[in-house]
């Protein structure tokens, strides 16, 4: 019978969020207090469940967010994204141009939340297309794709953050992982599959033809924004890298070590150096640059939601003892428990559009089996993250920004932005399990 509410509470949440339209954060709620109550949770211990659930995620995951939001914020606004760009462009040349716009939307995207780097990043791909008469989206995917990976994959961004606390995963283990699952799947699903869309012809928006405005600032020169950008991905690799480098270091070392390469530290660093590189040093004032961190929060609070929303039915499943019954359940699956995680978020993604909520969701009732078989943590958050990009189509608000900004027939977005995400998807699960074997 428990298992009976838990589908049928998973049905509810997706038809809530996909056909009704009824915000993320609100449906998770509502049904979690309803799954709670139908799986025996006494009612006056439905509030307590409900605060519990928010605290034990959000408490490990706001900081991160928060400041990387801010981080990828000050990014966009002060054009080193677009020197990124401009210095790809400069190395790559005209033939070998999508490369040079796939490493950009990598590196871009490693800071960037998906929308904020899909808006920025669109000019980028336009000024090109216009200035040297290259078909659209054989430009443009590659550098989407890149986007789309470290969306799903890697951290800071919000859902492998999510994904890391909840399993316990490390996250510098997470982030290497990562990488090396991340780099074939953007080359397979951004330069080689575009190949195959030369063809397609669309009618981009002409929004991005005219030249843009001055900016009243400096901008950050090439090298100092590809640092100040990436700086996160290098101090957490060090921190992870360096006690297995350095088994001898004291105790007061590796102390400082672990201070250091703490999630939330990393940001923080991060964001008071590039708070001076790509604000102070640019001609801005502090009240100029904390009024773009403003904004970046602005821009997160409803994903922070969604996350504590997706903690609340992990903790319902927890209490009501039902996370126990599924891990026995699971286990006796003959699926391999990364695949059966995979295909979980898959559905889900299918189903509602979301791959943060894809991902959350299918990770609330997955955990429990990680917890029973010993799956490494890292892999099952790659693995739920590559589930979570499965075939974007009409209920993904990224299918209808592509194909409105490229000008794209139903079907031609069908082809290119659909089957990519797909491509992304099948590469990270092949990725997770060659790992699995390896590790």
């Amino acid at each position: 019978m428990s298992f009976l509410i838990v589908l049928i509470s998973l049905a509810i949440l997706i038809a809530l969020i996909a056909w009704f339209k009824v915000d993320a954060f609100l449906a998770f709620i509502i049904v979690s207090a309803g799954a709670g109550i139908a799986l025996g949770i006494p009612l006056e211990r439905i509030p307590l469940t409900i605060e519990t659930g928010i605290g034990s995620l959000l408490g490990n995951l706001t900081l991160i967010i928060t400041f990387g939001a801010m981080l990828g914020k000050l990014v966009a606004v002060s054009g080193a994204a677009g020197e990124i760009a401009a210095a790809m462009t400069a190395v790559f040349g005209t033939k070998k141009i999508g490369w040079g716009l796939m490493i950009t939307g990598f590196i871009v995207g490693i800071p960037l939340f998906y929308g904020i780097g899909f808006v920025l990043l669109v000019p980028i791909i336009f000024t090109i297309v216009n200035r040297y008469r290259l078909p659209a989206v054989f430009i443009g995917l590659p550098m989407l794709a890149a986007l789309s990976v470290t969306h799903g994959f890697l951290p800071p961004h919000p859902s492998p953050v999510a994904l890391v606390s909840l399993f316990g995963a490390n996250m510098g283990v997470t982030l290497m992982l990562g990488l090396l699952i991340a780099v074939p799947a953007i080359i397979l699903a951004g330069p080689v599959f575009s190949n195959a869309l030369r063809n397609i012809k669309g009618k981009p928006v002409t929004l991005f033809e005219a030249a843009p405005e001055p900016d009243a600032f400096g901008k950050p020169g090439k090298l100092n924004s590809l640092l100040s950008a990436t700086l996160p991905v290098f101090l957490l690799i060090a921190a992870t890298l360096v006690p297995m480098l350095m088994p001898e270091m004291g105790a007061e070392a590796l102390s400082v070590v672990k201070f250091v390469g703490a999630p939330p530290v990393v940001m923080l660093i991060a964001l008071v150096i590039a708070t001076y590189t790509l604000g102070i040093a640019q001609g801005r004032s502090i009240k100029s640059v904390m009024t773009i961190y403003v904004d970046a929060v602005k821009d997160i609070a409803m994903i922070l939601l969604i996350i504590a929303g997706s903690g609340v039915f992990k903790q319902v499943m927890e209490e009501s003892g039902v996370s126990g019954e599924l891990a026995l359940m699971l286990e006796t699956l003959p699926v391999h428990p990364l695949v059966l995680g995979w295909l979980m978020a898959a559905l889900i993604r299918v189903c509602v559009g979301s791959a943060t909520v894809a991902a959350l969701t299918a990770a609330g009732v997955i955990l429990p089996l990680v917890q029973q078989t010993g799956v490494e943590p890292a892999l099952m958050v790659l693995s739920l993250g590559a589930g979570s990009l499965f075939f974007s189509h009409v209920n993904d608000s990224g299918f209808w920004m592509f194909k409105e900004y490229f000008g794209l027939s139903l079907k031609d977005t069908f082809r290119s932005w659909s089957v990519m995400e797909t491509i992304v998807s099948l590469s990270g699960l092949a990725g997770v399990m060659i790992l699995n074997l390896i590790l």
